[in-house]
């Protein structure tokens, strides 16, 4: 009995609720906890700005590559042509200087053209002779012509004689079988007939002769020719050598890159300056992952690093068939070594839309941000992708 009280005196014994009319007030704690869940369901004004950031980014990431293509790796360049001499002269007159503008067929560069002067008029000095000569080999042939018909003709009359003196031979002959005439006036015909004969052959070797020179003459006559042809190709080679001597412009265009003075004594193939002409375009380097949707004649905005207030129009006019790396001085060997997969450039040839008083500042060389539109954008969007 002493251990249950005992137990029973040590357990704590719960308090008898009081029954009252007064409101219960609440504890501190229990005053909070409704707090404490609305601010775990409370969102930070921070993260709206972030997730309207994130998205503002992706659309300004991937919105404009739906309508347009664009790149940084690209030039302004133009065909430019270094202008060399092909004759060695001195440089008496130089009618342009540093980047002075010329018109297309506009003298640029005079040659001392005095040594090819005297070129041309030796060179026609030989032809005239080539074609004396000629004529001589002509009027000798003429004549040739005319002993031939003589030397015929001596033939003819030594096979008329011929004939006689056969007759003379058989008549003397018969008379004197019958007594009538005389042995020696027969044997005198006979030998009437040998001589005649002898003088019939030598004539005939004189009309062979004078055929054969006949035909060695218009041999000569061949050879003039030829010759007459080599002088005249002479002539012209000196008349070709003499109009070097003056360097005309092929385009229209401005003088650049300058390295020679009047009085200098140039070279065949010495660069005297370039010559940048007005027509220049722009050589645009996309990666193959571009492509896909770019066309020839698709508009370009093309936006110049010197000028960058200023975009210009353009089109797309071809794209060349290779990357860069395949024309590369050391090309590629992917079969040799491992192989790591590379995006290559395509070089893309754009051609400026832009009148010349324009294009007259847009120089060979400036970088360049061209950027093809690949597709129509709706028109609030345009304006977007404009600025």
């Amino acid at each position: 009995m002493s251990q249950t009280m005992l137990t029973a005196t040590m357990m704590p014994q719960e308090p008898t609720p009081r029954m009252s009319a007064e409101p219960q007030v609440a504890t501190p704690r229990e005053a909070m906890l409704p707090a404490v869940r609305a601010a775990k369901f409370r969102v930070p004004l921070w993260m709206p700005l972030v997730a309207c950031g994130f998205l503002a980014a992706a659309a300004y990431v991937y919105v404009p590559a739906m309508y347009v293509v664009d790149t940084d790796d690209a030039y302004v360049t133009a065909d430019t042509v270094a202008v060399v001499p092909k004759v060695a002269a001195y440089v008496s007159a130089l009618h342009v200087t540093d980047n002075s503008a010329f018109k297309a067929g506009q003298l640029l560069v005079e040659l001392d053209p005095r040594d090819f002067q005297v070129a041309l008029e030796s060179a026609t000095a030989d032809l005239r002779s080539a074609e004396a000569a000629r004529q001589t080999t002509v009027d000798q042939l003429r004549e040739q012509g005319d002993m031939v018909a003589a030397a015929q003709a001596a033939v003819d009359s030594d096979r008329a004689t011929l004939a006689f003196a056969g007759q003379q031979f058989t008549r003397y002959t018969d008379l004197a079988r019958t007594g009538f005439g005389t042995v020696e006036r027969a044997q005198q015909a006979k030998a009437d007939i040998s001589q005649r004969e002898a003088a019939l052959q030598h004539d005939l070797n004189t009309l062979a002769g004078a055929q054969s020179h006949t035909v060695v003459l218009q041999s000569q006559i061949a050879q003039a020719d030829a010759a007459i042809a080599r002088a005249q190709a002479g002539v012209d080679q000196a008349r070709l050598n003499l109009s070097y001597t003056k360097i005309y412009a092929t385009s229209a265009g401005s003088v650049a890159n300058r390295s020679v003075q009047a009085g200098n004594f140039v070279q065949p193939g010495q660069t005297l300056f370039s010559a940048v002409p007005d027509d220049a375009y722009v050589i645009a380097n996309f990666k193959e992952t571009q492509l896909a949707r770019m066309q020839v004649g698709q508009p370009v905005t093309v936006r110049v690093d010197a000028f960058p207030g200023r975009p210009l129009r353009a089109h797309v006019d071809s794209f060349q068939r290779g990357t860069g790396s395949a024309f590369a001085l050391l090309p590629p060997e992917n079969a040799t070594g491992n192989f790591v997969k590379v995006v290559q450039r395509v070089p893309v040839k754009i051609v400026f839309d832009e009148p010349a008083d324009v294009m007259r500042r847009i120089a060979p060389g400036m970088s360049v941000e061209p950027t093809v539109a690949i597709a129509s954008p709706p028109r609030w969007l345009g304006r977007l992708l404009g600025l």
